[in-house]
């Protein structure tokens, strides 16, 4: 039996097998459904985890043949901002820990549709605006002590938008997915994952993201995965294999590197 039935609801039964977690990706990517609200962290939850990765890394590997084809022909690709750079124990702890968290907030934490969850996001957004403004108020001044009210005043915003947040979560705590939500589901999927895509371009310089356009690809197709664990077995599940993911792709430079 499929954990997630046609009318978006929560069944009992987990996938029971890699083929059958793979089938119901690919099933929920024809007709992305979403369900009231995903379960608690279970086992079932990390196993599905580990089973999409797998998925993960055998896509990756793909593209990456494909992108070898291609730089074998002599086509000249645009270059990350990692490649050149020492990376050390902060990059690591930025591209596997701190950029899988604040991502899957931005573009998944959403992606529930419960109001909690929403509220939570436009608190979080609204406290960014108003830590920078505040900043930006501060740079107007002349002084030695600007720079340090500006950094006060943004760090002011960010923690009211973070507590605003922490609060709609805890009130809203036992609301499930809001109906025009749920019937919406596949254009904020698709769009949730198409700018998590696009927003990959900045990686590249300003006057190549044109031709950089198809190397955001596997952010694209990863970001269907996250989506889908999102939905169907918590934040936490999308934020394990973002993490994963990004821990492969960093093992891979640093390995690289080692090599040349």
């Amino acid at each position: 039996m499929d954990a997630i039935t046609t009318s978006g609801e929560s069944a009992v039964t987990p996938a029971m097998t890699m083929r059958g977690e793979w089938s119901r990706f690919l099933g929920f990517l024809r007709r992305p459904v979403l369900p009231t609200r995903a379960p608690l962290p279970q086992v079932a939850g990390l196993i599905a985890v580990l089973r999409l990765f797998a998925l993960d890394l055998l896509v990756m590997s793909g593209l990456l043949a494909i992108a070898g084809i291609v730089i074998a022909t002599g086509v000249d690709m645009p270059q990350t901002a990692l490649a050149g750079m020492d990376i050390g124990p902060g990059i690591v702890l930025a591209v596997v820990v701190l950029a899988p968290l604040a991502e899957e907030i931005a573009f998944r934490g959403w992606l529930s549709g419960r109001p909690g969850h929403l509220l939570a996001l436009v608190a979080l957004v609204g406290g960014g605006v108003s830590a920078t403004l505040l900043l930006s108020a501060a740079g107007f001044s002349y002084g030695a002590d600007a720079l340090e009210t500006g950094l006060a005043a943004m760090a002011l915003g960010t923690l009211g938008g973070a507590l605003l947040a922490l609060v709609a979560l805890y009130l809203l705590r036992r609301h499930g997915a809001i109906g025009w939500f749920q019937r919406c589901f596949p254009l904020f999927f698709w769009a949730s994952t198409l700018a998590f895509s696009l927003v990959h371009l900045f990686n590249f310089p300003a006057d190549q993201m044109a031709t950089a356009l198809p190397l955001v690809l596997p952010q694209l197709v990863t970001g269907t995965m996250l989506g889908y664990l999102r939905v169907h077995y918590g934040l936490w599940a999308s934020i394990m294999l973002h993490a994963l993911h990004n821990g492969a792709f960093i093992s891979l430079v640093l390995l690289a590197s080692s090599g040349a």
